[in-house]
């Protein structure tokens, strides 16, 4: 019967499938600056998170339309990690392609990035907020006309003096913050997979501050 009244109204498993697989992909964005000479640097945090999430679970990108885009699947979720190739004050239209690209809803988009007022190495996820004089999210706030969307903000602190801030979070790591980024970045990456398969508030709790 309830094969039938599928039939009548148009319903099929597919439908029921694809809508549900929906709800179970998620977009992770680490921002950053696409050139070698910006790979170290602390404004490329964010590409440094997925590219530890890419080798440890063994993938590799891909260079597609606005970024490169890995995909990792864990538990039932797919996370499409992706790089955006716009450099960081574009940020935004990347993210806007591949929400729309991947009909992935909002809830499910996490946007990695660096954060001068935490210190070194904190982590803190938040749900919404102002973009903080931060040029990538200024652009993705911007594509996505809202503030409502979660972002993963990693401190790079601000040790730097007046009139530097730009030499600083375009400048690379210090020999003691590499020592200490390998820690890091495994909690990152945690706090990355924790947010796609506990949800956001548990992950808030489990990991900020952390």
């Amino acid at each position: 019967m309830r094969n039938l009244l599928k039939t009548w109204f148009g319903f099929n498993d597919k439908t029921e499938h694809t809508e549900e697989d929906t709800m179970k992909k998620f977009l992770i964005v680490g921002l950053g600056n696409i050139g070698e000479k910006y790979t170290n640097t602390r404004h490329n945090i964010g590409f440094k998170i997925l590219d530890y999430l890419a080798e440890s679970n063994d993938i590799t990108f891909e260079t597609v339309k606005l970024g490169d885009v890995a995909t990792l699947k864990i538990k039932g979720r797919t996370l499409i990690l992706l790089k955006p190739s716009t450099f960081m004050n574009l940020s935004g239209k990347a993210i806007k392609y591949w929400l729309e690209k991947e009909k992935i809803p909002l809830e499910n988009l996490l946007v990695v990035t660096d954060d001068l007022n935490l210190p070194f190495g904190s982590l803190r996820l938040k749900t919404k907020g102002s973009d903080g004089g931060h040029n990538g999210l200024k652009d993705t706030q911007d594509k996505l006309q809202t503030v409502k969307y979660n972002r993963f903000r990693f401190g790079i602190s601000a040790e730097f003096s007046q009139g530097r801030q730009i030499d600083y979070v375009l400048g690379e790591w210090t020999e003691d913050e590499n020592t200490q980024l390998k820690e890091r970045l495994k909690i990152s990456a945690d706090l990355v997979k924790s947010f796609a398969l506990a949800g956001v508030n548990t992950t808030m709790n489990q990991f900020n501050g952390k």
